[in-house]
Parts: C-alpha cells; structure tokens; sequence
C-alpha cells in the first residue's frame, strides 16, 4: 500500500508522513527530495511551477509509486499532488494500492507555518497560488493538521483502519 499525504505547501505532509512511517514501520519519501533542480531554482524564486516543469517531477513519483504496489512494500509518500491530473498519473497503475489523504487547514495557519519555517526551497509567497490549484480528490481521507502530528497520524491510521 501507498499513502500519498496530499496538500498545499505548509500542511505538514513532511512532519506528519515521518512521524506515520515510523509508527507503521513503513518506508517515507519525501516528494520535495525529486525536484530536478530547476524546479528548485524557481519555487525559491518565488515563481509557482507550472504542469511541464513538475511532468519529470511525477513521473519520478510515479515509478515509486508503481515499484512498491508491484513489490508489495508499504510506503508513506509525502506529495502536493495539487490536481485531479497529477494523482489520477500517480495512482493510475494500481487504484487499489495508492490511498490519498488530504491534510486540510486554515490559509492563515499556514501561512504562519510557513513564515516560521527554515531552510525551505520553497517561498511562502507562493501558497496563494498552490490553494488557487488545488485540486482535493473526492475520495480523499480528509484529516484537520489543527493537532500535533502524533494525533494526525493516529487519525489518519484510524480513518484507513491500519
């Protein structure tokens, strides 16, 4: 199985993805460590990308995606996965296998997350247009990041009943 925690820049697909690898003993991979360094170059410019700049980005994703549905490995992916485009590509080879879970909160707890944050390629002054693209899937668990990331990742392992 594949959990792509999903959602805008902020929500703590990063935090809360390590803190359920560990409690599931599972394999974390970090979408942000797949950007060819373009894509880097740009976001820390404070321009947002566009679909031919993250096209080798997910097809990245996708072939780790596709590698532990075919193995049959437990992997948490932590990914914007902003449109209906991109997580159709990524759950495209096996349905069954990929569960989306949005992480949802506040524009404004985000933005104070991101003004706090260090170190980050990417620039906060982008999270208006990542909320403009987003794109949540219907069938998307659904989790608040308003608690600390122990309790998301108990929730998330909750709601997928793992």
């Amino acid at each position: 199985m594949v959990i792509v925690l999903m959602g805008v820049s902020g929500s703590g697909k990063t935090t809360v993805g390590k803190v359920l690898a560990d409690q599931l003993g599972w394999t974390f991979l970090d979408a942000d460590d797949f950007h060819p360094k373009a894509n880097i170059e740009k976001m820390r410019s404070g321009r947002p990308l566009n679909d031919d700049d993250r096209r080798p980005w997910l097809k990245s994703l996708r072939t780790q995606t596709e590698r532990a549905c075919r193995l049959d490995q437990q992997l948490v992916l932590a990914c914007s996965a902003l449109k209906h485009s991109y997580q159709d590509y990524l759950e495209d080879h096996d349905p069954d296998c990929v569960e989306f879970v949005h992480l949802v909160g506040a524009e404004e707890l985000i933005k104070q997350r991101l003004a706090k944050r260090k170190g980050h390629f990417m620039d906060p002054k982008l999270l208006k247009s990542q909320f403009e693209t987003l794109e949540p899937p219907e069938i998307a668990i659904q989790v608040d990041i308003t608690p600390p990331p122990e309790e998301i990742a108990k929730e998330i392992r909750r709601k997928i009943g793992i």
